[in-house]
């Protein structure tokens, strides 16, 4: 089982370059399911119904969210309404949705868990992500479980991903929106990545246009943030998974921009 991971889609940037370049780098990669984090797809501010439906139309299979995805005044009827949106698993049980969910590729059931960080996150009062997916792997027997930890911290990512070796297929860290450089397979045949970055602007400071971070940086003064208008970049993982044992057995990252 082959799964491609699409770093935080934001706004028409990562759309438009997501949709350009899907397809051939499935072909290209034999890929055999697709998982993108889309809590920042409409505008960099949460998801929308349209926006889902748009994303699952370029052959995404699943979509995962994060700390953000409430900002859309429409994102809880769309978590109450979509199959194949998995939300973040340890926040407040009255928010709609399931923050772990089974799907079926190849006749091979591949679960998909969706975690937050509690470092530095103050949106949705997470839980204890180390709580959470313990609960999760008591009633689970799926041979792959695919999980994106939503997290700023490295150390806390680094720790869950340790803490999974050989309980999940692969740890993927989202949120930062810068990728890094440290895919590996950990010594129990966990996948693990510590960010695998984003997709959206390429010339703005985490998708948000330059001179608006900058100010803020600068002066310390509130500024309302816009997106990062011009060219895109694409982050994204692929990660090869024996179907049986559900151990990861390669990792490489995918980056496109103008510079590469």
């Amino acid at each position: 089982m082959r799964i491609l991971f699409i770093g935080d889609i934001v706004s028409q940037a990562g759309r438009s370059i997501t949709q350009r370049n899907l397809k051939d780098l499935v072909n290209k990669h034999e890929i055999d399911f697709v998982i993108a984090n889309g809590e920042n797809v409409a505008h960099g501010k949460g998801i929308t119904e349209k926006l889902y439906k748009e994303l699952l139309s370029y052959g995404i299979d699943v979509v995962t969210l994060g700390n953000h995805f409430l900002l859309a005044s429409e994102s809880l009827n769309v978590l109450e309404r979509s199959e194949n949106l998995v939300r973040p698993l340890n926040i407040h049980s009255s928010i709609p949705g399931s923050g772990s969910k089974v799907f079926e590729c190849k006749g091979k059931k591949i679960r998909v868990t969706n975690l937050l960080g509690k470092v530095f996150i103050n949106d949705l009062n997470p839980s204890n992500p180390f709580d959470a997916i313990d609960e999760v792997l008591k009633e689970s027997n799926e041979a792959i479980h695919f999980v994106d930890f939503h997290a700023e911290a490295t150390a806390e990512k680094l720790s869950l991903g340790w803490y999974l070796d050989g309980k999940v297929s692969a740890v993927i860290g989202t949120h930062t929106h810068v990728p890094t450089a440290d895919e590996r397979i950990l010594p129990q045949g966990t996948a693990y990545l510590t960010d695998v970055g984003m997709t959206g602007p390429y010339d703005g400071i985490i998708g948000t246009r330059r001179d608006l971070v900058i100010h803020k940086q600068r002066t310390g003064l509130p500024v309302k943030f816009d997106i990062q208008e011009g060219d895109a970049q694409f982050n994204a993982c692929v990660i090869d998974i024996d179907d049986e044992t559900g151990k990861a057995k390669e990792i490489f990252r995918i980056n496109i921009n103008r510079d590469r």
